[in-house]
């Protein structure tokens, strides 16, 4: 269908992929250039690089994705026409019309040509694939995308009312795909264009559920069975990897850490506030006798309570400790804490665990939060053959006289009923168990 080289040359058809939600199909031509959200891209610059390669924009900020086309890109990629179905119903739909290499497929609705795409992968080039438009417009656009992909030697596009003209096809068909608005005008016009010597099925696509009635009876009226209706709805999940949880050891010897760091820092400060008040007063006597004597200390003053910042002014905020001697129980606690935590712990928290340690991280899945609704109902039926081996060439046979035995008719030359010999246990041939052949004489009672 498209090229099959590894390189991209010009007059290629691509798929340039900018997100999930932005992927755009491009022929490249030399002199164009491709203007998108991730910066501007020259179709000189793709002639030659691999498909499916990453390439950066000019001025570094951006890049694109270039990959080769497939029915299912081109689905996502395509200029939407009409309605188009998406992977969900294409893949069933194909599954169950039991489309395969060398079938010869109807399609009754060409639209946008996403469902025309798969089914021409599908089938190859042994197969044939004869699609139907109305409009013509849609018929052109159709037409000249068929031909630049490849594959206008097996798809064959005729515009043409099969309502009301047919599909001017006679016994050749596989299996029917409709896309009409009113597919139960086309239903009459299948027969003359399906085989009659093998079970053909058929499928119409309705976004509503009054065609779907309405389609339901035109099968049964022309002798379709095994009509079901299905919907398909697409639910993707996103995979990811998270973090494992971390134990409950684990989160108690971190707070356990934490107070004994928060601890050791107390003390710390308690000591340094110690020394600092002791050199202070041997160093200025005279300022103690006044702190002694009562007078009254001034607004932002320091005073014994505080921790100096280490500057030259003092003008910072200093924060206020709790001052005490240094306990020889603190300092008890503070070893019974550090001795109580297993060996090899890191007290600054700052330590890495080995990956022979670290717990596997979790595989979880969810789906998607925007996920496409309901696009149509999908209605199948057979269509059974029409065409026997008759076992008498002067009358007509239908399937209900291969089912009933006709009763056997004796022949001219076959004997009779024949008695039974008493001496032989198998009975003689035609003869029916349970039943004698020799009349049974009936003597009256005597008098």
């Amino acid at each position: 269908m498209w090229s099959t080289a590894r390189e991209i040359a010009e007059g290629d058809v691509v798929i340039v992929w900018l997100t999930r939600e932005a992927v755009h199909p491009l022929t490249i031509t030399a002199g164009k250039e491709f203007n998108g959200r991730f910066g501007a891209y020259k179709h000189s610059d793709l002639i030659g690089v691999p498909y499916g390669s990453k390439v950066a924009c000019r001025n570094g900020k951006g890049f694109i994705h270039v990959l080769r086309p497939t029915p299912e890109l081109w689905t996502l990629a395509l200029p939407h026409r009409t309605q188009i179905l998406y992977l969900a119903d294409i893949a069933f739909v194909t599954a169950w019309l039991g489309i395969r290499p060398g079938s010869h497929v109807i399609e009754a609705g060409t639209g946008s040509g996403s469902f025309a795409h798969s089914v021409a992968r599908t089938i190859g080039s042994r197969g044939r694939l004869y699609t139907f438009e109305f409009h013509q417009s849609r018929v052109a656009k159709a037409r000249e995308e068929f031909m630049q992909h490849g594959m206008s030697d097996y798809v064959i596009l005729q515009h043409r009312n099969v309502c009301k003209d047919g599909f001017d096809l006679q016994d050749e068909i596989d299996c029917v795909f409709l896309d009409l608005p009113a597919p139960w005008d086309a239903i009459p016009h299948v027969k003359r264009a399906v085989r009659k010597d093998r079970i053909v099925r058929i499928c119409c696509f309705s976004p509503c559920i009054e065609q779907v009635l309405r389609t339901v009876s035109a099968l049964n009226e022309h002798g379709y069975t095994d009509i079901t209706m299905y919907e398909t709805l697409l639910r993707p999940h996103e995979v990811a990897q998270l973090p494992a949880p971390v134990p409950i050891h684990a989160i108690r010897n971190k707070l356990q850490i934490a107070e004994v760091q928060k601890e050791d820092r107390r003390l710390k400060q308690i000591a340094a506030s110690k020394a600092k008040r002791d050199g202070a007063a041997g160093a200025s006597p005279s300022h103690s006798s006044v702190e002694q004597s009562g007078s009254k200390r001034k607004r932002g003053a320091p005073n014994d309570d505080t921790v100096d910042d280490g500057g030259d002014g003092g003008s910072k905020d200093v924060k206020r400790v709790k001052t005490g001697d240094v306990n020889a129980g603190d300092t008890d606690h503070l070893h019974e804490c550090v001795e109580s935590f297993p060996s090899g712990t890191d007290l600054k928290g700052k330590g890495k665990q080995s990956p022979a340690s670290s717990p596997p991280p979790l595989t979880v899945t969810q789906p998607i939060k925007e996920v496409r609704g309901h696009t149509s109902y999908l209605t199948f039926a057979c269509l059974l053959p029409s065409i026997f081996p008759t076992p008498d060439a002067g009358r007509p046979f239908s399937p209900e006289m291969e089912a009933i035995p006709e009763p056997a008719q004796p022949s001219p030359e076959s004997p009779g009923p024949q008695p039974i010999d008493e001496d032989n246990d198998q009975p003689p041939p035609g003869h029916l168990d349970g039943l004698q052949a020799t009349p049974t004489t009936v003597t009256p009672p005597a008098q």
